[in-house]
């Protein structure tokens, strides 16, 4: 069998090496996800790095990047595949017009020709390494969650008109589900799934990941920001920063060319961390009184 890490060392490895800082449990659980060929499914707060970490594995991998973003109302047309209707309409003209039977008009417009594939379907038929990221499955209705437990069980898609088209490429594709926890998803879905826990980052691995993708920041001023993330994110806030936004007020105080996080500094950046008003309300309150 084909793999595509050696062991759980050499997925943090090569995952530091596109500026993705990886706790132990992350490199456990991708490590096993490749042997054991099954999906991880990722949850926690928005912006913790769920996404990151589809897009980092697939750069490590060298493998391309099929995603699905899933959204309220999305259906089977949109996830799995179908048909050309307008292109099939064009050739029953055209059959008609050559007095062709029935029958053979239903095989003619049910055929690859006619086939439209969409995100799931493409990375089952994929011939080349892939990683397919199911972002933020749990917006999706239950009834479009069933959808995909053939997918992420056989690895395979029933196409009624087609049949049954499986994964036959060197290697399955590499599945990452991601989940704001939005909703409980089923224990269908679960059950198929590794689980993986991302969390925001203590101070010391944020400080960490800011280095690593700001390279160019004083490390004091790296640990300042780090350091006061930490402390924003346990006030009472609408959306606590994400790693993202942390990532960009560092790279503003670069551009700013800040040495440190004087009052004036923060209250003239905080916007770039906080997207809510009463977020920023309450982090100057916090602020002014420490």
């Amino acid at each position: 069998m084909a793999t595509r890490f050696a062991d759980a060392g050499e997925v943090g490895e090569r995952l530091r090496g596109v500026g993705y800082l990886a706790t132990p449990m992350i490199e456990n659980v991708a490590f096993l996800a490749d042997r054991l060929e099954k999906p991880i499914l990722a949850e926690g707060p928005a912006g913790v790095g769920k996404t990151e970490l589809a897009k980092s594995l697939a750069a490590v991998t060298g493998a391309r990047l099929i995603r699905l973003q899933c959204y309220e109302g999305l259906d089977e047309s949109k996830a799995l595949y179908e048909w050309n209707y307008k292109k099939q309409l064009l050739r029953i003209q055209a059959d008609r017009a050559h007095e062709a039977t029935w029958a053979e008009v239903e095989a003619d417009i049910f055929s690859e020709p006619f086939l439209l594939t969409r995100p799931l379907l493409e990375a089952i038929r994929a011939t080349d390494p892939v990683l397919l990221l199911i972002d933020e499955v749990d917006r999706v209705e239950v009834e479009t969650e069933a959808l995909l437990l053939e997918v992420l069980s056989d690895y395979q898609v029933s196409i009624p008109e087609l049949g049954t088209i499986t994964a036959t490429g060197p290697l399955r594709p590499l599945v990452v589900l991601t989940s704001n926890n939005t909703r409980e998803l089923s224990e269908a879905l679960r059950r198929r799934c590794l689980y993986l826990h991302i969390d925001y980052p203590d101070v010391e691995r944020e400080r960490q990941i800011i280095r690593a993708r700001v390279p160019e920041l004083d490390h004091l001023l790296a640990a300042q920001v780090a350091q006061l993330v930490g402390r924003i994110r346990r006030l009472d806030l609408k959306k606590a920063p994400s790693i993202s936004e942390t990532i960009d007020w560092a790279r503003s105080l670069l551009h700013l060319h800040a040495g440190s996080l004087d009052q004036a500094t923060v209250e003239g950046t905080l916007h770039i961390l906080l997207k809510h008003e009463r977020d920023l309300d309450t982090a100057r309150r916090s602020l002014q009184r420490r």
